[in-house]
């Protein structure tokens, strides 16, 4: 069963920074829009960030504009986020997650086909 893999979550202070990888198994991410979300305790899941399959084009939730930055290798098969200037309110699970859309420059967070599992993310000092 396709599936993806999170990684490098962790503790960090407050405007410190962390470099998110999401990889694929048993998949490539080719073709396929690329997609992360957080949930922290108590709170609903909300998108954060996403790409397209073609790369060229990328959302940013609001609150994250101009901190995240979203990326991807398809040579390597990687999805980074780049989180920059973290905020305690940035602390939660961050999952990655993929779909195929009609438009190779399109990307959202809905009908996601493929989920990881989670990386956790505080952010304390």
């Amino acid at each position: 069963q396709p599936y993806l893999v999170e990684s490098g979550g962790g503790l960090v202070q407050p405007g410190g920074a962390l470099r998110l990888s999401c990889v694929p198994r048993h998949f490539t991410l080719t073709n396929f829009a690329i997609s992360w979300f957080r949930q922290a305790p108590g709170k609903e899941r909300e998108g954060v960030a996403c790409i397209s399959s073609s790369g060229l084009a990328a959302l940013y939730e609001d609150s994250v504009k101009g901190r995240f930055t979203i990326s991807r290798d398809d040579a390597e098969d990687t999805v980074t986020l780049q989180m920059n200037m973290l905020e305690p309110e940035d602390s939660a699970v961050y999952y990655c997650a993929a779909n195929t859309y009609q438009s190779q420059h399109f990307c959202g967070y809905y009908g996601m086909t493929y989920w990881g599992r989670g990386t956790p993310v505080t952010v304390s000092s």
